[in-house]
C-alpha cells in the first residue's frame, strides 16, 4: 500500500507513475462525491497521450477513450445493474478499466476472477490536497 498527499498540480506525477506500473487491468476509484475520481481519470488519460475529453460516465455508465481506456461509473445503477448489463464482460477487454464507485463486493468478484486490480481511495484534505491510498491485488 502506498499513500500520497498531492494537490492538483502534482497529479501528472502520480498519473505517469500509475500507468508506468499498471497499463492493463482494472482500477477501482473510491472516494466521496467530488473527491476527484474523474479528475484523476482525466490525468491518467492525458498521461497516456490521449486528447479525448474526459467526462463522468454517471448517466452513460461507460465512456471509452482511445482504443483501450474504459471509464465506468456505477454510482447510479449499482453493482447488480452493472453485472446484469454485461459490464463485467467489458472488463475482459485488453486495456485500462477505471471504475468509479467500485465497492468491496465488486473487488471480491474481480480478485476471485483473477483480474489485475488496483484500488485507489481518494480523500479530501485541507488546502485543496487529496490523499491517494493505492493498493494492488
Amino acid at each position: 500500500m502506498k499513500k500520497y498527499e498531492l494537490d492538483l498540480e502534482q497529479l501528472p506525477l502520480l498519473s505517469d507513475a500509475l500507468i508506468s506500473d499498471f497499463s492493463n487491468g482494472v482500477i477501482l476509484l473510491r472516494g466521496d462525491l467530488a473527491s476527484g475520481k474523474t479528475t484523476l481519470t482525466k490525468y491518467i488519460v492525458n498521461s497516456l497521450g490521449l486528447k479525448d475529453e474526459v467526462t463522468s460516465p454517471t448517466f452513460s455508465l461507460q465512456q471509452v477513450y482511445g482504443e483501450k481506456v474504459y471509464h465506468y461509473d456505477i454510482y447510479n445503477k449499482g453493482l447488480d445493474s452493472f453485472i446484469s448489463l454485461g459490464m463485467l464482460e467489458e472488463l475482459d477487454k485488453e486495456g485500462l478499466h477505471l471504475v468509479e464507485w467500485g465497492d468491496d463486493a465488486l473487488k471480491k468478484i474481480l480478485v476471485d476472477a483473477g483480474f489485475d486490480l488496483m484500488e485507489i481511495e481518494i480523500k479530501k484534505m485541507q488546502n485543496n490536497k487529496r490523499e491517494y491510498t493505492i493498493c494492488t491485488f
